[in-house]
């Protein structure tokens, strides 16, 4: 376990804020907190399912947006891009015509996260189809789609700090 497990999710944040996570991970309150907050859970398993979500999101947000050719789980992300999510436009010469593929790709852990945690991660890459940098009318878009956009992100990355400080299991409290 990390020293500090706050560190890396939570790193740009005030240390008061910190010092009161890791309070709440030391007695053993962080993952009772969370499923209080999101006891609602999902049932978007395979990619297939995945696809058809976050193309609803899409349809309903962005219509104007070019469609989407992949939208799966990717069990590498977490790991190796330290990213939670993924998005990709491919651009490819046929003929006369320029193709953009596009593709987006969401951290495997995902799959046990409550419903609104996807949603979150979904919105973020969705939002990258339009808004390349993390600026101001990239989160604009992301409210737009998600009105809690910004309180989902924080409470990911608290679910992450303790999926990653072995206090809570991605997942481990679905059925409970």
């Amino acid at each position: 376990m990390n020293a500090d497990p706050t560190t890396k999710y939570l790193a740009a944040y005030p240390l008061e804020l910190r010092a009161q996570v890791r309070a709440l991970i030391a007695d053993g309150r962080l993952g009772s907190s969370l499923e209080r907050r999101y006891p609602e859970r999902h049932d978007i398993a395979s990619d297939g399912a995945l696809y058809d979500y976050v193309s609803g999101l899409k349809s309903r947000h962005m219509r104007s947006a070019g469609p989407l050719a992949k939208v799966l789980y990717d069990s590498r992300l977490h790991l190796t891009h330290q990213a939670l999510g993924t998005h990709t436009a491919v651009s490819r010469q046929q003929g006369a015509n320029l193709k953009a593929k596009r593709e987006i790709r969401i951290a495997s852990l995902f799959r046990q996260a409550p419903a609104a945690f996807l949603r979150m991660i979904a919105v973020h890459e969705l939002a990258h189809l339009k808004e390349r940098w993390h600026d101001k009318a990239f989160y604009a878009l992301c409210t737009h789609m998600e009105p809690d956009y910004h309180q989902l992100e924080f409470d990911v990355r608290l679910w992450l700090t303790g999926v990653e400080a072995g206090v809570l299991g991605a997942g481990a409290s679905r059925g409970r």
